[in-house]
């Protein structure tokens, strides 16, 4: 039979093949298994990945309340589950006055202006909406200590978590490229030898073409793909500042709206598996001490349908 071989496109930013074809191979059974005893893979039942993260949230606030320890998080895009973490502040009346939380991520358009909290789409907005306005005002910490990226704190921005003796926390997930936040592979803004890149901190940079593509889907903006409504920019944390976190927790469980269609499923394994590199942001988290949580639809077997079309 003849072969047909090619290279990946242009816009691919990780094209080792033989890399590629590697982790594509890696079982459900296999997936568990890293080198490092501080990165620690674990699959669950999808209906499980929501109060796994929700639990580990709340039981920090907990301690906070209970001990008047300063807590500071770092939070990525503030979906609606973030009105569990407030439903279960409420009903336990937990004082959260010593809670700092600082958004990952915001949107920025062509010219590097960041999205304002007024910006319904925004990911400051979101935070706010439900997370920080769903507790009750009693139990609120000052609203100054839930912050989001503008353009005036860009620049401070990695200097105010460090100032609070960096993050305790933070929660992530992998995107299509293998982005952590909005640190793009293929970004101008982060290019540098792997040492200098690891040094990098919050900016403004150019998001991805497939990272449009996949926020496109995101219910906020219609799940149409309507490519134009993604702005081309966006403000985010760096690598120095997750690498700084005393601890991360990693979720990979986004699916096409419930189905078992995923473009998660494979960059779960290269970001998990594959070579540490720039080229795939996430992948520094094997360096990591990390706690990462697979859905079992994320953790199923790379294979052929041959009865599915698009």
């Amino acid at each position: 039979m003849k072969t047909f071989d090619f290279s990946p496109s242009p816009w691919v930013p990780f094209k080792d093949k033989q890399e590629i074809n590697r982790v594509l191979n890696i079982s459900r059974e296999d997936i568990e298994k890293h080198p490092n005893p501080d990165f620690k893979i674990k699959v669950v039942p999808d209906v499980d990945v929501d109060p796994i993260w929700i639990t580990d949230m709340f039981c920090r606030i907990k301690h906070s309340s209970d001990t008047g320890e300063k807590l500071v998080m770092i939070l990525p895009n503030p979906d609606p589950g973030y009105r569990h973490v407030a439903r279960l502040i409420n009903a336990c009346n937990l004082d959260c006055r010593n809670i700092h939380a600082f958004a990952m991520d915001e949107y920025a358009d062509e010219h590097g202006n960041i999205a304002p909290e007024e910006w319904e789409f925004g990911f400051t907005h979101s935070m706010m909406k439900y997370f920080y306005y769903e507790i009750d005002e009693k139990l609120r910490p000052p609203k100054k200590q839930i912050v989001g990226f503008t353009n005036k704190n860009l620049k401070d921005y990695g200097k105010m978590i460090d100032d609070l003796g960096g993050a305790d926390i933070c929660y992530c997930g992998p995107g299509w490229t293998g982005h952590l936040a909005f640190i793009e592979p293929d970004a101008p803004e982060f290019k540098g030898t792997y040492e200098e890149w690891r040094e990098m901190g919050a900016r403004i940079c150019t998001l991805s073409p497939f990272t449009i593509a996949q926020n496109s889907l995101h219910g906020f903006f219609g799940k149409s793909g309507n490519l134009a409504a993604i702005p081309p920019k966006a403000a985010t944390i760096g690598p120095a500042e997750v690498i700084k976190a005393k601890h991360r927790i990693d979720v990979h469980a986004i699916t096409v709206h419930g189905t078992s269609t995923s473009w998660q499923r494979f960059i779960c394994r290269l970001v998990l598996h594959g070579p540490v590199t720039p080229l795939v942001p996430e992948s520094v988290l094997q360096t990591l001490p990390t706690d990462v949580y697979v859905s079992e639809t994320i953790a199923q077997n790379i294979e052929p349908d041959w009865d599915k079309g698009y």
